[in-house]
């Protein structure tokens, strides 16, 4: 930490400095480069952070300037107050930018995106407003008390403040919750939603963020250039931005501000050579796509890895620890009548396929109920319908006595229903830690204005979350591997983190789907251990499971399904006895004396 704070004073200090030993054209160049980092900042954040894809930066730019050019130089408004209103209005643009976002994803997105941005050019320049292809001129500098902003060089100061803030609140936002909610929903939006991240209005917030960098910097173009014109925000400009996030890293502010810096340099170098810029441009994105896809700014991790494996490093030695269970929280009669979770005649057909079929179920609290069935029977359909991932066709699922049939699933979360997935879905770029802080973290998004207005108190609730995490991690025996990202971990390793994370987003209904698949019998004596201990702690569990030792010996109520249907409920040593159940399940070459043996279910 000390390092970083050292070499950032450094860097700090030549920037300070730097302007004395630049003639008049260098200052020049240099003050653009840094609205286009501020830019390259805000496309980050949206493209990079959050996953989204945005090529409507340019356009937010335009806004910015032609905003501050309108107001100055038409209404007469003086710079500082029309630069506010010109950042509210491209914040405007940016809810209607983002508002697709909300409905479609990947390339679609882009294309919607691209379309707005064309859109603008094309209204700027033939809007009389905006002075048509001719552009406005004659934009007044703005003003500060003693200071002539007119002289680039002075200039270059208030574009360097200006840098400095967006930088640090841009990395603030990554380091802390609302950044790692939009990391979560980048690397899985489905598993984030589970877990309680507000996909759609993070979304929206992504693209708002973005629109006030683009805002910010289209306001220092239009006081250091006085004159704002169609081609300075054409589509050119916004793959050239494009290039330069694609470039240092998309995934890193730092690296973000790195591949414009880098880029520009090489744009002015050509500059009397557009077309072999052009090719450049083209030949050292596509390299770095496929070779570097992290970025100049991953780089140095990439080598490391690359020594490492060279040198026989196979990976981390750190051991898994024993699992502390949970304290027992005293039953209650009362409680355990009381129904959790009622699936009332639910159904549920994909086109000609009927997955679910009138299926009825009743879950009481502080209970772990089973789900069994053959491959196809509609069990992790029936788990998807109840946490809000489908819709059922007919039917409606109760939750804690509301009706909460086709919720979102990050509605049901924060209402107190968490799950797993039958396929590993951990947020492969995060570490295991930050896996924990997404699901601590229960903040709404709404409440992200405290980023502006109260920094203090986001940075003493990030402490509490890494806190509570570090309590997670000791107590399912992960501490040794917080720092690492889940994907260099064993498979088993993995499970475990999944059902910790699953619970430390504090539910009163765990979903567990296949938990024990791929684990060893000594890894799933430990589960059994592990979701025994959950449930003492007074959570009510559902588990999916093919291994029926476990579920005969684990679960009080079994439900079992064939072709979409009931065909069985009730205690282990009933179900394991039904006749449908061993035709169904096991076969009807099977008899009940071939079944796994039924120990005696602890209460």
């Amino acid at each position: 930490m000390k390092q970083r704070i050292a070499v950032a004073g450094l860097i700090g200090l030549a920037l300070w400095f730097l302007p004395y030993g630049l003639d008049s054209y260098a200052i020049h160049v240099v003050n653009v480069i840094l609205i286009f980092a501020i830019l390259a900042i805000g496309l980050g954040l949206v493209m990079g952070v959050a996953g989204q894809v945005n090529l409507a930066q340019v356009a937010f730019f335009g806004v910015g300037a032609y905003a501050t050019a309108i107001l100055t130089t038409h209404q007469g408004l003086g710079f500082w107050v029309s630069a506010v209103l010109a950042v509210l209005a491209t914040v405007v643009v940016g809810v209607v930018v983002g508002t697709p976002a909300l409905r479609v994803q990947s390339h679609y997105l882009g294309i919607v995106t691209l379309g707005l941005a064309l859109a603008f050019t094309n209204w700027v320049t033939n809007a009389e407003i905006a002075g048509g292809a001719e552009g406005i001129s004659a934009i007044p500098a703005p003003t500060l008390p003693g200071i002539d902003l007119s002289s680039e060089y002075l200039y270059y100061y208030l574009e360097l403040a200006v840098f400095a803030v967006v930088l640090t609140f841009g990395l603030f936002v990554v380091r802390t919750g609302l950044g790692r909610r939009m990391r979560a929903m980048r690397d899985d939006a489905l598993a984030a939603g589970a877990l309680g991240a507000e996909v759609p209005v993070l979304r929206m917030t992504a693209f708002m963020l973005a629109s006030v960098y683009g805002g910010v910097a289209g306001v220092l173009y239009a006081g250091l250039i006085r004159y704002v014109a169609p081609e300075s925000f054409n589509i050119a400009n916004m793959f050239l931005l494009l290039g330069m996030v694609i470039i240092g890293g998309r995934q890193s502010l730092i690296g973000c501000v790195i591949g414009a810096v880098s880029l520009a340099l090489v744009r002015e170098a050509l500059v009397d050579h557009p077309t072999i810029a052009q090719v450049a441009y083209g030949s050292v994105v596509v390299l770095v796509v496929v070779f570097a896809p992290t970025g100049l700014a991953g780089l140095p991790t990439r080598i490391r890895a690359l020594l490492a494996r060279r040198r026989g490093h196979q990976g981390t030695a750190a051991q898994l620890q024993p699992f502390q269970p949970y304290e027992t929280s005293p039953a209650d009669d009362t409680r355990r009548t009381t129904a959790i979770l009622e699936v009332e005649h639910v159904s549920k057909q994909f086109r000609g396929l009927k997955a679910l079929d009138d299926v009825s179920l009743t879950v009481a609290d502080r209970e772990i109920r089973g789900i069994v069935g053959p491959n196809g029977s509609g069990k992790t359909t029936l788990f998807n319908v109840i946490s809000g991932l489908y819709r059922p066709t007919a039917g409606r699922v109760r939750f804690l006595g509301r009706d909460m049939t086709g919720q979102a699933p990050y509605r049901l979360a924060r209402a107190g229903m968490s799950r797993t997935f039958q396929n590993l879905r951990l947020f492969g770029d995060l570490t295991v830690e930050e896996n924990l802080l997404v699901a601590l973290d229960r903040s709404r998004t709404r409440q992200s204005w405290r980023y502006v207005l109260r920094p203090i108190s986001v940075l003493r609730r990030d402490r509490d979350l890494h806190r509570q995490a570090r309590e997670v991690l000791t107590r399912y025996g992960l501490t040794e591997f917080a720092g690492l990202a889940p994907k260099a971990l064993p498979y088993g390793i993995q499970r475990r983190v999944e059902i910790a994370r699953a619970v430390a987003a504090a539910p009163t209904l765990l979903l567990l789907d296949e938990p024990a698949a791929g684990l060893n019998g000594e890894e799933v004596r430990q589960l059994s251990e592990i979701v025994r201990s959950i449930r003492d702690s007074g959570l009510t569990v559902i588990i999916i499971e093919h291994n029926m030792g476990l579920v005969m010996s684990l679960c009080e109520q079994i439900t079992v399904l064939a072709s979409g249907r009931i065909i069985a409920e009730g205690r282990p040593d009933e179900v394991a006895r039904d006749a449908a159940v061993i035709e169904a399940y096991l076969g009807d070459s099977m008899t009940a004396d071939d079944l796994p043996t039924v120990p005696e279910v602890t209460r």
